[in-house]
Parts: structure tokens; sequence; C-alpha cells
């Protein structure tokens, strides 16, 4: 397949240098929206045109809490394993992020643990992983606007085997102070109009010790990816934000990987449009601890 073939929501992207391949993960129901959830698939190339698949890496068990809005999973190689970090539902269970387990990127994927590593009465999406300069493994995941209004990225460090919270859960920042995130009006489900979206929370350190949040709501021109420094360099911040998104047209739940060769690319869906939505990789500068990604690149990438 093509890459512009693939339609995914939330893309992921493994590269495992010593296979020389990369592993795409991401929303893959055809419904994942009131649809029933089946599960999660990966695809396989040895560059980021042309792939393979898609491979079912998780179908929920019979016992599963979860029935619906399987959302965005990550896959990290940790303590020797591959770990899955996705977002599940179900009618009577708010939303939570649940953590699996294989020996392979192609999984099976298995749950480590009875329900969500996020709090039971939370609403809680798009968690992804980061080990702190301690080698301490934190869970950053979004405390959902759905339920706050004005959306909060939250950071919980976590167990060492990743099974249970080791400490609670912070609120690093809100939507709104971003300075760029603009208010959802088309879904609004509180009547403050305080409807600040986030999604996608994503960690990197820079070569110069600069660690940057990526993540995502809605600006001006549609869905976006921000970036936000911490000013202490670690995972408390405090978090300055960038007025000026790192992508804002129409595009995000961004996540950066390297190549095979060692470049620095940005992986996002595009458009937010269902059932139009595409992966969509973008180069990537890092320069003096700053990053910096052309719009223009995306009109000429596989979409």
């Amino acid at each position: 397949m093509k890459t512009c073939d693939i339609r995914i929501r939330d893309p992921y992207v493994l590269t495992d240098t010593d296979a020389g391949r990369y592993y795409l993960y991401g929303t893959t129901d055809e419904n994942p929206w009131s649809g029933p959830g089946q599960g999660f698939s990966a695809y396989v190339g040895t560059n980021l045109a042309d792939w393979q698949g898609p491979f079912s890496v998780f179908a929920p068990p019979v016992d599963f809490w979860a029935d619906c809005q399987f959302w965005a999973p990550e896959v990290h190689r940790y303590a020797g394993c591959y770990y899955m970090l996705a977002s599940f539902k179900a009618e009577n269970r708010r939303r939570g992020v649940q953590i699996l387990r294989a020996k392979s990127p192609l999984g099976p994927f298995v749950p480590i643990s009875d329900g969500p590593i996020t709090p039971p009465e939370w609403e809680s999406l798009d968690g992804t992983l980061y080990l702190d300069g301690q080698g301490r493994p934190w869970l950053i995941f979004c405390h959902e606007w759905t339920q706050l209004g004005d959306g909060a990225i939250c950071g919980m460090r976590l167990e060492k085997d990743l099974s249970a919270a080791a400490e609670a859960p912070v609120t690093l920042f809100h939507a709104s102070q971003s300075g760029w995130s603009v208010a959802d009006t088309g879904q609004i489900v509180r009547k403050t109009g305080e409807n600040y979206v986030t999604d996608g929370p994503f960690l990197h350190r820079c070569e110069d010790g600069t660690l940057w949040m990526l993540w995502s709501s809605y600006a001006r021109c549609g869905y976006a990816v921000g970036l936000a420094k911490s000013l202490s360099g670690d995972i408390p911040g405090p978090w300055q934000h960038l007025t000026k998104p790192l992508f804002e047209r129409n595009g995000g739940h961004g996540m950066l990987f390297r190549t095979l060769k060692g470049q620095l690319r940005l992986a996002i869906h595009r458009p937010n449009d269902t059932p139009w939505e595409r992966p969509c990789f973008l180069p990537v500068e890092e320069k003096n601890g700053r990053l910096t990604a052309r719009e223009e690149d995306c009109e000429n990438a596989e979409l």
C-alpha cells in the first residue's frame, strides 16, 4: 500500500534501525467515533512511502472492559518488551489510557492491568511514555476537555514495570494558556463555552537538553500542533508556549521520529476530516534547541 492509500488517525511511527523497518500505528477502526471497538492494526515498511499490511496487533479479549472508541495507540520499546499505550471507552465507564505489552512490535498486545492506568473518575486520553533524567517512567496524557471544558495536559509518574501509578497526576498546563488554542465551537459540551481541546502530547529532548512538548488543539485555521518548552528542563515545568503552532493547517496529533538515516520527521494525520485522514511525514529541523517545520512540505508529501 502507498501512504496515500492508508486511512489512519493519530499516526505513530516506531523505527527499528536493526531490522531496517518502520512500524506505523494509529486509530484504524472504520468508525472510531460511534462504532464498536475492533482493535488496532499496524503497517510495516522499509521507507515512508510503501507499506505492507494491515496486520492486526490488538484485538480485545472477550472480557475486555472497553467496547468503543479505541484511539491513538503508541508503541515504545522499554525494558526488553514493546508497550502499547492507547485510549479506550465503554458506555458505563469513563475514557482511560490502558497499557499493553508484547514481545514483538506486531503483537499480539496484551493488557498488563485490569483497567486504565489513569484515574477512574477522569475522562482521559492520548497517553505517551517518557523517561526522565533519572530513568523513571512517566505517563503524559490529557485530562479531557469534555469533562473540564478547558482541557489539560497532565503528568503522572509510573511504577518501573508500568503496571500502576507511582504518584498522583499533576496538571502541567491547560489549553487556553497557550495563546493560540481557540474554543471548539463545533462540539459545544459546556454552556460556559470553554471548549478548549487538548490532544496528543509527545515529548522530545533536543541535543542541547531543551525539552519540548508537542500537543494538539484547534487554532484559527483548524486542527494544529503546538509547542511548549519546559523552563526547568523536566516534566514539572513550568511550560512556556510558542504563540505560533508548529503546524496549523487542519492536521495534527503529532509525534517526532528518526528515519533510518537519522533524519527528524513529524508524523501527523491530515486533513482532520473523516474519512479522508491520511498520514503525513514532514521534515523537521532541530537547531539551537528550536524545532521548525515547513508547512509547504506537506503539500508535496505523501498524503
